[in-house]
């Protein structure tokens, strides 16, 4: 990322964090790609947004609109909001996929808007070298993949477990889905806010199955042993 040098702080050009205040309160707009290169390694990037954070106080409102980006950027933006002194309001408009999640998970309360999304996944990265680099590699994304669900943990409604599950299955999270499973707390621009729905969504996969499986035809014969595998599926129980 090319940037304008003053002195020994290097400016981006580009940043995707931007301060407002207005009406005598603050606001945060996280829009596009978290990080990238030039914070990765780089502590001039995290010093430069702790500092316009901090130049203000009182309450601040977040607006994420992001398809994610470098992990460890979106740590250091969690742990600053978390640290701010005043209330952090989190309203995502449109997307906040990824590590923006995380970024998301800092507010003490989260608004999405009834047409916005929000997607978790498992981390990824790229390796080269030899079965002992690669090994290393899944090591590291593991213990990273326990930090991301640190910080969902302290928000949602369900296990460890659930959480790495959805991870795995990258999943795709509507307004009334997450304020269901406990990633938000509200939807925006809306009186009735949505019963808990996080059981609908879990067995979403099961529910697919069932569907499948009652267009099957009931056998006749000897093909009843079978069938009655195909029954205990449908309940989700092991064969």
């Amino acid at each position: 990322m090319q940037g304008i040098s003053q002195g020994r702080m290097i400016i981006p050009m580009n940043k995707f964090w931007n301060f407002d205040t207005g009406d005598n309160q603050r606001i945060l707009r996280l829009d596009g790609a978290i990080a990238e290169v030039s914070w990765f390694g780089d502590e001039t990037t995290p010093a430069a947004f702790k500092r316009e954070l901090y130049s203000g106080s009182g309450d601040i409102t977040v607006w994420i609109n992001s398809p994610g980006g470098d992990v460890f950027a979106a740590s250091q933006i969690y742990n600053a909001l978390r640290e701010y002194p005043g209330k952090v309001t989190v309203k995502i408009d449109g997307i906040a996929a990824s590590a923006a999640s995380i970024v998301a998970m800092a507010g003490s309360e989260v608004l999405m808007s009834p047409v916005s999304y929000m997607i978790i996944h498992n981390p990824a990265t790229i390796a080269i070298g030899d079965s002992a680099e690669m090994l290393k590699a899944k090591s590291t994304l593991d213990e990273i993949k326990e930090g991301i669900i640190n910080s969902y943990e302290q928000k949602a409604k369900i296990s460890r477990a659930e959480i790495s599950r959805l991870m795995d299955e990258e999943s795709c999270f509507n307004a009334k889905k997450a304020v269901g499973l406990g990633f938000a707390d509200g939807i925006l621009y809306s009186d009735n806010q949505p019963e808990n729905n996080s059981q609908a969504v879990l067995f979403s996969r099961m529910a697919v199955t069932n569907s499948l499986l009652n267009k099957i035809p009931k056998p006749q014969n000897g093909m009843d042993k079978y069938y009655k595998r195909l029954e205990r599926l449908k309940h989700g129980r092991s064969l």
